[in-house]
């Protein structure tokens, strides 16, 4: 079999600054007094491994950050779920153990089904349309954190979802009765509907979960197909696009009142810049991840006319479900976004 590497990337993320800790305690040693704005040496937990494109965005945006304040506030970054695992990633900065961290949006639907407007199916299926859902959506979404002491700091979307199997889909009903993997509420909530089994895996695992039977397919992007070398365990993709999910970065807000103005202002400039950063790279991993996949084996391939009709009629059924529960304010959001 070919083996192969990760493609270089434009993002320069030294992996230098990646530290692994073997216990959470360690994560609560940053120290901020409200009114007293001090030098901050911060710990960071993310999902994903150091060549995911997310991963090598934060650590750029901790170099860039570390460099607008001399040092003043020094952002360790620790990938893999290695500090903190992916589910308690946003209490724990909630509740201060750490002062920043990465999550997938969607991840907090259960709490409110506003952060999951980004996963329901062909509402934004491409780059710019999710780019105009993010503008009509991101204000909203920072008050909503910041009722639980979280300021949101910006967001960066995953290549668009599509379909992994181990036979061809050409209308959808081949997936009845599959074992699907499943990452969030939108993700589970298809897969019942395709008639598929979901099980919730999360990244770093989903290569055991097909080795033991656990899972027979997937719904995810481009990158965590190549990044999971999806070849050794499948070896079909239908490039579906049915939503782009976007990762945030989050940051406890008694932590961030503590910075100096100087550093809430480089700490504020340094995530703009990697959220620019981030969709341009996300553009990118799309066709670079996809390549990779077809070098290895998979066959990739676009939905049939027969698979886009299942799967729209899904996603109408979808959103009208998301807008039950999202009531008035999910209305207002994709009226906003609709009126763009």
């Amino acid at each position: 079999m070919q083996q192969i590497t990760e493609p270089s990337s434009t993002l320069l993320g030294p992996a230098r600054y990646v530290k692994r800790l073997g216990s959470i305690v360690t994560a609560a040693v940053f120290t901020f007094s409200v009114g007293s704005a001090q030098a901050a040496d911060w710990d960071m937990p993310t999902p994903y491994g150091d060549s995911n494109f997310h991963t090598v965005n934060i650590l750029q945006f901790a170099d860039d950050v570390r460099d607008a304040t001399d040092g003043e506030l020094d952002i360790t970054v620790h990938s893999s779920g290695s500090l903190i695992k992916h589910q308690e990633i946003k209490n724990s900065v909630r509740r201060g153990l750490v002062p920043i961290g990465e999550l997938i949006m969607s991840r907090l639907a259960n709490e409110d089904p506003l952060f999951e407007v980004d996963s329901v199916p062909y509402l934004a299926s491409d780059y710019d349309q999710a780019w105009k859902l993010w503008q009509a959506s991101k204000d909203v979404l920072a008050k909503r954190l910041e009722r639980q002491r979280l300021k949101l700091l910006f967001a960066v979307p995953w290549p668009p979802q599509g379909i992994y199997t181990q036979f061809a889909v050409n209308t959808g009903e081949e997936l009845k009765g599959v074992k699907m993997r499943a990452y969030n509420k939108s993700s589970e909530q298809l897969a019942d509907l395709l008639g598929a089994l979901p099980t919730q895996v999360e990244v770093p695992d989903i290569p055991t979960a097909f080795g033991t039977g656990r899972v027979d397919a997937m719904i995810t992007s481009p990158s965590t197909g190549a990044n999971t070398r999806a070849w050794d365990y499948l070896t079909h993709f239908n490039h579906a696009q049915l939503w782009l999910p976007k990762n945030m970065v989050v940051v406890n807000a008694k932590a961030f009142d503590a910075l100096s103005e100087e550093s809430q202002k480089a700490l504020e400039d340094a995530a703009k810049v990697a959220e620019k950063r981030g969709w341009d790279a996300s553009k990118k991993e799309t066709e670079a991840k996809i390549k990779i996949m077809r070098d290895n084996g998979i066959k990739v391939s676009e939905p049939s006319p027969q698979l886009v009709k299942h799967l729209q009629k899904i996603g109408d059924a979808m959103t009208q479900e998301w807008l039950d529960r999202a009531d008035e304010s999910g209305q207002a959001l994709l009226d906003a976004y609709k009126n763009q």
